[in-house]
């Protein structure tokens, strides 16, 4: 396909960033508390789809920034893009503020100050710019078509649980698009704190990128054939990936979010699919439990993993703690219900993993999508009851921060014990249903990422 000129290139930037702050004005205006999240993540989503092959659809300066730290994308081109982006994300300001005769202030929530904020602002950023240089730059992953959908449903997990602190912006030109509309001084004032915290959240991405996929760090010169990820890259993949699944679970609980199942499983969807072709992405002990027992990971390995997903489940909870200033614990209610809750649906999370990730073929385009919604049904299902853990990684994490508020941290043993016991039984399950799946070939180019891995 023939490269787009720079007029069709910057004018692409320029439409992408306005669609996704009108959308984000409109939304804020109109009051959209359940669902504006999702309608803002679709924004992003629909319009890295339509112009990617343009421009390559940053439309965020953080994003751009990476990208050339990342050695990606030209230093110059990155310069245009980011005044395109701004003067899109500004003009959108303008027009959403035209269309309600008034606008919002940019800054912290209320109960949060510019440090919370800002921390949101890094990390979830950090999020954003790591999954888009995992699914739309990597050549592991390269030709994938779920980059679009990993891409903008980092908004969801992080509008849900960051924007609980700092409004969710993640973009510089999102910040100074709600500044300049509102007319309001301390508004620029925050908006230019943001980018400072956006922009080092895009040079931390970049970092962590070259530390779990080692031969990105020259794009000109890839080795031939690619080889396998090493044993430290897949075991800093499952705390990176643990780290943000609990810290979005832990943001979206003392937020009392609307939309906590929904926003915790679009993290893990997202970090599936950026991190599925380093270390199969389990960031669950129960899924590696179960992986252990359908044979496709060695039991020493399978416990390294344990012990990474447990490491990155307590540096989520020690960071969201820190940022809410508060905890929470394990609420079963009533313990049998709860236990049964957490059987039954941890049960499903593993077995669609097995029957998605471990099949020939697999489902090797809608698998983050299948496995990341497992945590929408069974969150909203069990929720009330038991909490939808459904992940020892995580009902560790959050007893053992809670320790600190007088808390009991015995809870999440009978918790951990349940959910291996779903991943095992899933397993078993699993090979008395599709019998045929044991004897079939597992030659790599017939299973997704997780597969080829695990």
């Amino acid at each position: 396909m023939p490269e787009a000129s720079p007029v069709a290139r910057y004018a692409a930037e320029f439409l992408g960033t306005f669609v996704l702050v009108f959308t984000i004005g409109c939304n804020v205006l109109s009051g959209q508390p359940v669902w504006g999240g999702v309608s803002i993540a679709c924004s992003l989503m629909v319009m890295i789809y339509a112009l990617a092959s343009a421009s390559g659809a940053n439309f965020n300066p953080a994003v751009s920034l990476a990208l050339s730290l990342a050695k990606k994308q030209a230093w110059k081109e990155t310069a245009i893009y980011m005044a395109c982006q701004m003067a899109g994300g500004i003009t959108a300001g303008f027009c959403y503020y035209g269309m309600f005769a008034e606008a919002f202030k940019l800054g912290p929530t209320q109960g949060h100050g510019w440090i919370e904020a800002g921390l949101s602002e890094t990390l979830y950023t950090l999020m954003l710019c790591f999954v888009v240089l995992n699914v739309a730059t990597a050549k592991r992953d390269e030709g994938n078509k779920y980059f679009g959908l990993a891409i903008g449903f980092v908004i969801v997990a992080g509008a849900y649980s960051g924007g609980s602190v700092s409004m969710g912006c993640f973009n510089p030109a999102v910040a100074f698009g709600i500044a300049f509309s509102s007319l309001v001084p301390s508004a620029s004032m925050y908006a230019a704190i943001y980018t400072v915290f956006e922009f080092l959240g895009a040079a931390l991405a970049v970092g962590l990128f070259f530390v779990v996929r080692p031969e990105e760090q020259d794009p000109e010169n890839y080795p031939e054939p690619l080889p396998e990820p090493s044993d430290q890259s897949k075991l800093i993949s499952e705390v990176v990936g643990t780290y943000f699944l609990v810290l979005t679970v832990g943001l979206n609980v003392l937020s009392q979010s609307t939309a906590g199942a929904l926003s915790i499983a679009a993290s893990l969807m997202c970090m599936i699919y950026a991190l599925g072709s380093v270390s199969g992405a389990h960031f669950n002990p129960a899924v590696t439990t179960a992986i252990l027992v359908r044979g496709k990971i060695e039991g020493a390995m399978a416990g390294k993993y344990v012990g990474a997903q447990i490491i990155g489940g307590l540096l989520g909870a020690i960071t969201y703690a820190s940022i809410k200033g508060n905890t929470f614990a394990l609420k079963p209610n009533p313990w049998h219900a709860a236990l049964l809750g957490e059987f039954v649906f941890t049960f499903v999370l593993a077995f669609v993993v097995l029957g998605v990730a471990t099949t020939t073929p697999a489902l090797k385009e809608m698998f983050g999508f299948a496995i990341g919604m497992c945590v929408t049904l069974g969150g909203n299902a069990v929720g009330k009851i038991s909490g939808g853990s459904l992940n020892p990684a995580v009902s560790i994490a959050i007893s053992v921060t809670h320790i600190a508020n007088g808390g009991d941290f015995w809870a999440c043993i009978p918790y951990s014990l349940v959910e291996c016991a779903a991943g095992a039984a899933a397993a078993g399950v699993f090979m008395a249903t599709l019998p045929s799946q044991m004897k079939a070939s597992a030659e790599p180019n017939e299973q997704t990422p997780i597969a080829k891995v695990a």
